[in-house]
């Protein structure tokens, strides 16, 4: 779900950005929010998800290859942040989450019956679901291509904002404006689904651009401090209060924190008789979620051997088409990470 603040961040606050302009820096990505953009994604017309001859999906492996490929040869270094354990205060979204994707499949298997096929493809995107194996072929992917990832205590996304804070990286990426209320200085969306995109239900193609929203033009542009930010999240629902306050939307939240000026005031203020758990463990913990620094950022050269086995071996991938897309990672390895620098390089990018 995420934080859904788009509607008062001012449209000149957003911009779109090429992805020539991230060439030379490092960008930590939400593991988890790109490797379900890419199970979304990447799927047969009926909804059916990239599978191998054993039945085991490859949809999420299949976009993280190419697209990191892709992303590198912009000279672009990614990380990927995977989630670690969840907060217990997340427990009411997951099993939301759960519900929705239940839901989901039952009316997937409904549909391809009636021969809806758009419908059944929108509702196996419902229900897509990332597994434990899934993740774990995900990590073994990366290390074999040589690109760096982080094993976050808890939140992805507050790692991810937590690396972009501390300048080890440029920006978080997300789909999701959390990072924003982690404190990330930057966050870059349409990284991972950026290129031509069919809107759902409707038989209509829009063409996704990567955006980058900096946190201070935001707070500046709406008169707020991030302390604020974090509060009209709050009101208006996050994953650990899902429903937020009735009746208050992003506007209205907004005009509310401007008038009581202190934010701790407001926060007091609000029905706790509407929060699953205390909104001001809820405020705390985007501004102080667990972090770790038990992290190298450093891209190697790929494995190609290790790739093949993952990937032709294990899960069917076309051999020519990994070993074509295999000499495309070693070409942008040696054009732009052999031999730098990261902690030179990252000085100067700042």
């Amino acid at each position: 779900m995420g934080v859904n603040i788009r509607e008062i961040i001012p449209k000149d606050a957003i911009k779109e950005i090429v992805l020539e302009e991230l060439r030379g820096k490092v960008v930590a990505i939400d593991a988890y929010n790109a490797l379900y953009q890419f199970l979304t994604a990447i799927r047969q017309p009926d909804g059916t998800p990239l599978m191998d001859s054993k039945g085991r999906i490859t949809s999420h492996l299949s976009g993280l290859f190419y697209r990191t490929i892709n992303l590198m040869e912009y000279g672009i270094k990614v990380v990927y942040v995977f989630d670690g354990k969840p907060p217990e205060m997340k427990y009411m979204e997951i099993e939301r989450r759960k519900k929705v994707k239940s839901e989901a499949v039952k009316k997937y298997e409904e549909a391809i019956r009636a021969g809806k096929l758009e419908e059944a493809r929108r509702y196996a995107q419902m229900a897509s679901k990332l597994t434990d194996e899934m993740v774990e072929d995900a990590k073994r992917l990366l290390d074999a291509m040589g690109v760096p990832y982080v094993q976050a205590p808890a939140e992805g996304e507050a790692q991810a904002a937590y690396m972009a804070r501390k300048g080890d990286a440029w920006s978080a990426a997300s789909q999701d404006y959390d990072a924003l209320l982690f404190g990330a200085p930057r966050l870059v969306r349409n990284l991972a689904i950026s290129g031509r995109r069919k809107l759902p239900r409707k038989n209509v193609y829009i063409e996704l651009k990567p955006e980058l929203l900096e946190l201070e033009k935001i707070l500046k542009a709406l008169g707020i401090t991030r302390e604020q930010l974090i509060l009209i999240g709050i009101m208006i629902g996050t994953d650990y209060n899902p429903d937020g306050v009735r009746g208050i939307g992003p506007k209205t939240a907004l005009k509310m924190v401007k008038a009581y000026k202190d934010p701790y005031k407001l926060l007091r203020s609000l029905p706790r008789a509407e929060f699953p758990v205390d909104p001001e463990k809820i405020f705390n913990y985007f501004l102080n979620p667990p972090v770790t620094d038990n992290y190298k950022l450093e891209w190697h050269e790929p494995d190609e051997k290790k790739i093949y086995e993952l990937l032709v071996v294990e899960h069917d991938f076309s051999p020519e088409r990994v070993k074509n897309a295999v000499e495309r990672l070693k070409k942008a390895y040696r054009e732009h990470f052999k031999g730098k620098q990261l902690g030179l390089d990252l000085w100067f990018r700042r």
